[in-house]
């Protein structure tokens, strides 16, 4: 029998990189608050490469294939929009809610992997997805309840629901990928092809950076690196419908950072949200039980 802290690595895997990006986020906030959304956006994710691709070349890997570089290109395509459209709503929202609020793309794609994977959905993780569900449901009825819902409001949420929908495929894209490219490489291209992508629309949305916004833009794009390496290992080792739960302990790290950078409060209704999330988490960890026939 394997020993059972190996199932569970790629889970631990998937929490570090949701903590990663989480802290990313908060230096984008910042960031695309001082130079707008497409400059930082854009910055990110070339800042991401410079770091990233010097270590993949070090290793003098061979060059992808011609279905890997489809798959490159297919994630780079959305992710790059995926985070446009989030860092933009970033501007808009306060941090915890706007990760609260993104919580629908796992759902929506613990369920993608079953139609466009194949992949089985454990009565676990069909629980763990609706308990996570359930508890942003908790946290934002605590938090945007007592907001001032205005046209600003209105467009950062319209900008979540469509990060939302690019974010759910994003997840059956990396599960392809990381069966067939190392994180390394998938870290390298991810990058890199999201700054050549949202690059074309420079001339129209490009701002010259002031110097203030430089570090917590490295920051980002070091963080970047670090949370995609973490989720390519996680994914490349466990199903999808096992690891998406685990994006919902984003909340967790988002609270966090949303006290420690702005000071946001921690309510009463986070709490219980939170609890309800990693109830969610622990459910999906927990390892199938035997087939009484199997085992006889």
């Amino acid at each position: 029998m394997p020993p059972r802290h190996h199932a569970l690595l790629p889970f631990v895997a998937a929490l570090a990189g949701v903590g990663f990006l989480s802290l990313m986020d908060a230096f984008m906030k910042e960031a695309a608050l001082l130079i707008g959304a497409y400059t930082a956006t854009v910055l990110r994710a070339f800042i991401g490469a410079a770091i990233i691709a010097p270590i993949w070349l070090a290793r003098a890997p061979a060059m992808p294939s011609r279905a890997v570089w489809k798959l490159h290109w297919e994630r780079g395509l959305v992710s790059a929009f995926m985070a446009l459209s989030f860092f933009y709503a970033l501007t808009k929202l306060p941090l915890a809610e706007a990760i609260a609020l993104s919580f629908i793309a796992p759902l929506i794609a613990l369920y993608l992997a079953r139609v466009l994977l194949g992949e089985a959905i454990s009565r676990n993780a069909i629980l763990a997805s609706l308990l996570g569900f359930a508890g942003t449901l908790v946290i934002v009825g605590g938090r945007i309840g007592t907001g001032r819902f205005d046209d600003e409001t209105a467009l950062g949420v319209a900008a979540l629901f469509v990060s939302a929908l690019l974010y759910a495929y994003n997840f059956i894209v990396i599960r392809r990928q990381a069966q067939v490219a190392g994180p390394l490489e998938i870290a390298t291209f991810h990058s890199g092809i999201g700054g050549v992508v949202l690059l074309t629309l420079a001339p129209f949305l490009w701002e010259t950076p002031p110097a203030a916004a430089l570090l917590p833009l490295v920051v980002a794009g070091a963080l970047t690196v670090a949370g995609s390496l973490a989720i390519a290992f996680a994914y490349a080792r466990a199903p999808a419908s096992v690891l998406v739960p685990t994006e919902y302990s984003g909340f967790v790290w988002a609270a966090g950072f949303g006290w420690l950078f702005f000071r946001e409060p921690v309510t009463w209704p986070t709490l219980a949200g939170t609890v309800l999330i990693v109830t969610g988490c622990w459910l999906a960890t927990r390892p199938a039980r035997p087939d009484p026939v199997a085992a006889v």
